[in-house]
């Protein structure tokens, strides 16, 4: 898995660019078996600020911010 996996299930640039998905489904798309390495990649792209935490019906979701 790969950050680009994160950020393509978070957006569709096309679709829906401003599109904000919560912990509970990108753990759920992507894999509870991967959750340690999804939580560190998701930590990376907020320093490099590409993505931003925000918070979605209660509960902590991301969006991206920057292509």
């Amino acid at each position: 898995m790969k950050k680009i996996d994160i950020l393509n299930f978070i957006t569709d640039f096309r679709k829906s660019p401003n599109s904000i998905k919560t912990y509970r489904e990108l753990i759920n798309h992507l894999g509870a078996q991967h959750e340690p390495s999804i939580t560190a990649m998701l930590d990376e792209l907020q320093k490099t600020r590409v993505v931003k935490q925000t918070e979605l019906n209660g509960e902590k979701a991301y969006q991206v911010i920057s292509r």
